[in-house]
């Protein structure tokens, strides 16, 4: 290859571009060959060590930053990645640490390293840490948006919602195309009841800006129950492809599965069809002696709303007080409600049975059952 002639730059300039492209192992095989006439150049050992993250080879990773930190101990990059390595590695002090020295080297005008250590803290749910680097960031470049939203970000992370809103507010006079600003601020303002706030930044958005289905869900709920659309509405299409899109297709084990489970309810409905008409009045007897033990069930929602009855009751009035699901059938509702609450709470709420469905909301904080 007639590449034996470029310099280290060149080779760590050509590792860049396929990195960037999404083609780390291109990008190792130019940092080796780069490295194989280069052993002491810093900025190709720090490549590496980036190329092996990207590929969640956090050993090689670390063993790459630590490599180049030999040859410059203050290099802040090689600080930076070492860092992020070291809290894959569950060392949140060392890491912290470890960024806090770019800090001590005089650092805090890099802005894009501000910000990537930053992102780093807050991906591992230290909020507060993130804040700080955060913070500097805005400091040294007050009108960035992008600085300014992930202060936001931290702030809704810690408690500080009315801060948060305000400081996404900012963000998005500074830069009105910011979509996930703008996504993230209509979220914080529907779980504030604010839904016609929440609408107008939704309204905003267009389908490729949404990553996760929570905001596509609420804005095809609020435009149901606030511009009285249907489902079936044409506005509503493109929301319900970006929705498929990101859930993905589902593959034949899932498909499968649920062609048993539609089997196994079809053969469950014919039989206790057939036992209500062979055993009318025993079942009659029974069904009225359980629904007098099912109907003492109570839950509360969060915002103080109460439902009593059945499982199947509560989840009937739970599904009627929500004017998005109007003429949808009980499974379709819980289903709807399971996944997008697991999206908002991480939390999985099984949607097999009504029982489940309310106790796997209680579990996520959705609801309480008072009995």
């Amino acid at each position: 290859m007639s590449s034996n002639f470029l310099s280290p730059e060149e080779y760590d300039e050509r590792a860049h571009q396929l990195y960037n492209e999404g083609d780390y192992d291109g990008a190792l095989e130019v940092l080796r060959e780069g490295l194989g006439l280069y052993p002491a150049a810093v900025e190709l050992h720090i490549g590496v060590g980036y190329a092996r993250l990207a590929r969640e080879e956090y050993a090689w990773a670390r063993r790459a930053f630590e490599e180049a930190l030999v040859l410059d101990g203050e290099h802040e990059d090689a600080l930076a990645g070492l860092g992020e390595t070291l809290l894959r590695f569950g060392q949140p002090e060392v890491a912290l640490a470890t960024f806090k020295k770019t800090l001590e080297l005089g650092f805090h005008d890099d802005l894009d390293l501000m910000l990537q250590v930053g992102r780093a803290l807050f991906r591992e749910g230290m909020a507060d840490e993130a804040r700080e680097f955060f913070e500097i960031a805005v400091q040294q470049a007050p009108d960035n948006a992008e600085a300014v939203a992930l202060v936001g970000y931290t702030q809704h992370r810690v408690g500080e919602d009315e801060a948060a809103i305000a400081t996404l507010r900012r963000a998005l006079q500074l830069d009105a195309d910011h979509a996930e600003a703008r996504i993230y601020l209509a979220n914080l303002l529907y779980d504030r009841g604010e839904y016609e706030a929440a609408l107008y930044h939704l309204d905003r958005t267009v389908p490729d800006d949404h990553w996760d289905e929570l905001g596509i869900w609420r804005l095809m709920e609020l435009k149901q129950s606030i511009y009285r659309l249907k489902e079936s509405d044409k506005e509503l299409e493109p929301w319900q492809d970006r929705l498929a899109e990101l859930a993905g297709e589902p593959d034949d084990i899932g498909e499968m599965l649920a062609e048993i489970e539609q089997r196994f309810a079809d053969e469950l409905e014919r039989e206790q069809r057939g036992q209500l008409e062979l055993f009318g009045a025993l079942l009659g007897e029974l069904a009225d002696s359980q629904a007098a033990a099912e109907h003492a069930h109570e839950v509360a929602t969060r915002d103080g709303k109460a439902f009593t009855g059945s499982w199947e009751e509560i989840v009937r009035q739970l599904r009627d007080a929500n004017a998005a699901f109007t003429g949808r059938s009980l499974h379709e509702f819980m289903q709807t409600e399971a996944r997008r609450h697991h999206s908002l709470t991480g939390v999985k709420i099984s949607s097999t049975d009504y029982e489940s469905f309310i106790r796997g909301s209680a579990n996520a904080g959705l609801l309480r059952i008072v009995k």
